[in-house]
């Protein structure tokens, strides 16, 4: 292991001479693509000189514990203690970094949710979601546009397809694909009791067209109307795009764009999308003999939170998280439950490793 981190810092090294190179620049995107490869090998690097700066540290004081001095001595044990303290934190953040990455972690993100169990509060529900991870997107620099949405009289949501864009939104919202259950007083309810309902969450990384490659002869287009909210413009003109794959029956409609190219461009994106996660979920079926990650199989039926407003808490039930601020969380401050599950995935991923 050593000797590959060796091999990586002196790649890193000479990235980095390259940069410096007055040559570099006579090429066109060169010293952008060298800036690129070396910031994705600068965390590692850091790391592993932290660990070697710890080991160094600890044989020079392990050194100094033979000398006559006493006040030495104990300055030596000193340091001695605090590097040995400090490595097997430094040596785990490593191996974390030499983890192999989900390539899908720089895409952007399909998100879809649907309002499940408990009829109009199911829908407000679902639309409160929806809300929340808008204003996630936001604090994190990212933007949301809405591909389709299907809402309800009283401004709930039954069904919305959005697209979150923006780097690492992927290694953000990968976590999130599963049943939402929430325990509230609903709007519409007059004696105030607490009702349960649940909506469902489903994220999907946004295929290119090196992943998954639509046959076009096997996709039936259709355009319609746009209906809903959007103004006089907008439902004047046939811009609402329908797409279906014939063989399997997928059924995508994309109508929030005024461009009928537009809306037929992202209607073909999240098929392709959809296309590309199903056969993924179908080679991850097949693989019975590898376990799944508790953390991120994403299942539509698996309950994975919990909402309790009148307790003022959100418990992620996949690695047992309550936090008392639901308030926040509802307003888009979802760093915490989030950091928590990738740190999850990680030390599970670990442990796979050991056991390798």
């Amino acid at each position: 292991m050593d000797e590959k981190l060796t091999l990586i810092e002196d790649k890193y090294d000479k990235l980095s001479a390259r940069m410096e190179d007055p040559d570099t620049y006579a090429e066109p995107g060169l010293y952008g693509a060298l800036a690129k490869e070396r910031k994705d090998l600068e965390p590692v690097v850091e790391a592993w000189r932290e660990v070697k700066r710890l080991r160094a540290a600890a044989a020079e004081a392990e050194g100094m514990l033979a000398e006559e001095d006493p006040e030495l001595r104990t300055l030596a044990r000193q340091e001695l203690d605090d590097a040995r303290e400090a490595l097997p934190e430094a040596e785990r953040k490593l191996k974390t970094l030499l983890l192999p990455r989900d390539p899908n972690d720089g895409k952007n993100v399909i998100v879809e949710i649907r309002g499940g169990v408990g009829g109009e509060e199911s829908a407000l529900f679902a639309a409160s979601l929806y809300r929340m991870y808008s204003m996630y997107a936001e604090s994190r620099g990212w933007t949301v546009s809405i591909a389709n949405i299907n809402e309800t009289d009283l401004g709930g949501i039954k069904e919305i397809s959005f697209v979150v864009e923006g780097e690492g939104a992927w290694s953000r919202f990968k976590f999130e694909s599963g049943v939402h259950r929430v325990q509230r007083v609903p709007e519409t309810e007059t004696q105030g009791r607490v009702h349960t309902s649940t909506a469902t969450v489903a994220v999907l990384p946004e295929a290119d067209e090196t992943e998954y490659e639509l046959d076009m002869s096997q996709v039936r287009i259709d355009v319609f109307r746009s209906s809903g909210a959007g103004g006089q413009k907008v439902n004047k003109t046939s811009s609402a795009i329908r797409v279906t794959h014939i063989p399997t029956g997928t059924v995508v409609e994309c109508q929030d764009e005024r461009s009928q190219y537009k809306n037929k461009a992202r209607a073909l994106s999240i098929l392709a999308s959809r296309l590309a996660q199903a056969e993924r979920d179908k080679q991850a079926a097949e693989r019975a003999d590898e376990r799944r990650s508790q953390v991120g199989t994403g299942m539509r039926n698996e309950r994975i939170r919990t909402y309790n407003f009148p307790q003022g808490r959100v418990t992620d039930h996949r690695i047992g998280l309550t936090i008392y601020r639901i308030d926040a969380v509802m307003n888009g401050d979802l760093d915490e439950i989030i950091d928590a599950l990738v740190t999850a995935d990680q030390a599970e991923r670990l442990q796979e490793e050991e056991r390798a």
